[in-house]
């Protein structure tokens, strides 16, 4: 992805080599980290932590934000939104005036900004605000406005915030390179879709009610570089042919392939030119899609979300509408809507939308175990050491033992709940809750 650094993962198979987007000192530079699937290469990273216990520092973050922090050198960074609260009157009024407002939140105005701290001290270095919205559109209650999470590549940090703009910032000075805010979808629930940086192009997802495509953007002046349509048939309401998941870059035998997930559709294109290579329907509706994909032993794995969340694997490869003859099994137990899944020596782990985690076979889809964490999840797991990281929203982090029994190492809680997925740098876990950053490691 960034040019000079292409990482072998040892779990993948020999026909789909994970790519990473990231220079040497760029430890944790995309959402899920360099390969994209949530692993981490680090060793000693902690099992056992709490406010009072292998916390090196805890920073206050203003706003609200489920963006996950990035780390490059001795830099951190996460986005945030900083809004103005609509009285009583004024939201029961704006609210009459959309069609279906369950569970949808206004603000009045709000402020887009990238923080970046110090990833020793955990002290804000500078607070950089990208855009100012007067009117912002709704979001949902459990969404936020600063929801993607930011990439750096190289010494540039790239902040997008769906139809708000994405702005590119040189993490030298701060200086805001450019902004461009011209393309804009119908998002309903807030932003989602995180960028990745392939072949020198940042490709972003932009699936709305209204239009769905996938695009890339020149990281020089982001000025569109491609377009491409979603080809897949979709249910004639706009509401569910919206999507918020997030593209993951692999390398097979035929080249580089972004594989997209969609509404009803998951897809391959080509990151130069944007050229549709294959596509595989979910079978059933999919929609408000967010978990990322994974990649195993030559084939991709995708959680479809909403309605009723099915996994599905895809074999890799193939042209033009591989459904039929690449679609290697499906499951449809206790799939998750929004966090996303862990792909390790032939299993693919996952904790469903209410807690319960499940260990299935890749290559069949069949149960290995399941068991009944609890609580709420939105964020995706992390898998280090052989250890899996299962975050939940009510700040209770359970640590388990990969493998094909349920072994549980600790369960672990902050003060408030965790909605972004975690990051890693040297033996440092960084959690962002509701509130704070936190560097976790052992003492």
């Amino acid at each position: 992805m960034f040019r000079s650094v292409t990482v072998a993962l040892m779990l993948a198979a020999p026909l789909c080599v994970l790519m990473t987007a990231t220079h040497a000192e760029d430890e944790w530079p995309q959402f899920r980290g360099p390969d994209g699937q949530g692993h981490s290469p680090a060793t000693g990273l902690p099992v056992r932590w709490s406010e009072s216990e292998n916390v090196t520092w805890k920073t206050a973050l203003p706003g609200e934000g489920h963006s996950s922090p990035v780390i490059s050198g001795d830099q951190v960074w996460v986005t945030t939104a900083i809004t103005r609260a609509l009285s009583p009157e004024e939201e029961t009024e704006r609210l009459s005036k959309i069609k279906n407002p369950q569970g949808l939140k206004l603000v009045g105005e709000l402020t887009l900004q990238a923080i970046q701290l110090d990833r020793a001290s955990g002290q804000v270095v500078r607070t950089i605000d990208l855009f100012q919205v007067t009117n912002p559109e709704p979001k949902h209650a459990l969404n936020s406005y600063a929801s993607p999470t930011p990439v750096i590549a190289g010494q540039k940090l790239y902040c997008h915030f769906g139809s708000y703009g994405t702005a590119c910032i040189d993490r030298s000075s701060g200086a805001i390179l450019w902004r461009n805010d011209s393309i804009r979808v119908d998002h309903q629930n807030g932003p989602g879709s995180s960028p990745v940086f392939a072949h020198d192009r940042l490709i972003i997802h932009f699936d709305g009610t209204d239009r769905q495509f996938i695009a890339a953007l020149n990281p020089e002046n982001g000025e569109t570089l491609w377009e491409t349509q979603r080809s897949g048939e979709m249910d004639e309401r706009p509401d569910l042919k919206k999507a918020y998941g997030t593209p993951l870059l692999v390398q097979t035998e035929s080249g580089p392939q972004i594989i997209s997930p969609a509404a009803n559709w998951v897809y391959a294109y080509d990151p130069r030119d944007g050229r549709e290579l294959w596509k595989a329907a979910y079978g059933q509706l999919g929609f408000s899609t967010v978990p990322r994909p994974v990649v195993l032993n030559n084939k991709v794995f995708i959680a479809t979300s909403y309605m009723q969340s099915r996994l599905i694997a895809v074999k890799l490869g193939g042209a033009g509408d591989v459904t039929e003859s690449h679609t290697v099994w499906k499951s449809d137990r206790q799939i998750p809507q929004k966090p996303s899944l862990i792909a390790l020596n032939s299993r693919i782990y996952f904790v469903s939308d209410k807690g319960i985690v499940r260990c299935v076979d890749a290559e069949t889809g069949e149960d290995v175990w399941f068991e009944r964490l609890g609580g709420d999840y939105s964020a995706s797991p992390l898998a280090a050491e052989n250890h899996l990281y299962f975050c939940n929203q009510e700040g209770l982090c359970t640590v388990i033992e990969a493998g094909d029994t349920y072994q549980e190492l600790s369960k672990n809680t902050l003060d408030a709940g965790i909605m972004a997925s975690p990051a890693v740098a040297g033996k440092a876990l960084f959690l962002r809750t509701a509130t704070h950053l936190y560097r976790i490691e052992s003492k």
